[in-house]
C-alpha cells in the first residue's frame, strides 16, 4: 500500500507532531482544569478533574473532555422560587428539597411541608 498507513508500521509521537504541524493542527493539552460542566434542558453533566485537549486547525477549535461525568438534574431559578413560596421555605431547602426530589416540584414541596 503506498502512501498510507501500513500494518506493522507505527509513528513516534514527535514524527506525528511535525506532521500534524505541516497541516496547520495544534494539539495543546489545558492545564488545571476543575470542573467541565455540559448543561442541557433538563439536566447538567458534571466532569470533574477532566483531561481536556484543545486541537487547533485552520478556521476551527476542538475542546476534547476525557473524564467520567456525573449527571445531575438541572434546577431552573423558577422551580426554586416556586417551592419557596409554595413551602415557606429559604432558597438553600427549595435548592436542597429540588435536588433530593430529582427536580419533581410536588415532591420537594410535600417534604418541605411534611405531608
Amino acid at each position: 500500500m503506498r502512501g498510507g498507513f501500513r500494518k506493522g508500521i507505527s509513528l513516534s509521537p514527535k514524527r506525528l507532531n511535525q506532521m500534524m504541524k505541516q497541516t496547520g493542527i495544534n494539539v495543546e493539552e489545558l492545564r488545571d482544569v476543575e470542573e467541565v460542566v455540559i448543561r442541557t434542558t433538563n439536566a447538567e453533566l458534571v466532569f470533574s478533574q477532566p483531561e481536556v485537549t484543545i486541537v487547533e486547525a485552520p478556521g476551527t477549535k476542538i475542546y476534547q473532555i476525557a473524564g467520567t461525568p456525573v449527571e445531575q438534574t438541572r434546577i431552573s431559578d423558577e422551580d426554586v422560587k416556586l417551592v419557596m413560596e409554595k413551602a415557606g421555605c429559604s432558597e438553600a431547602d427549595a435548592k436542597t428539597a429540588l435536588k433530593e426530589a430529582n427536580g419533581d416540584l410536588a415532591d420537594a414541596i410535600s417534604k418541605l411541608c411534611g405531608e
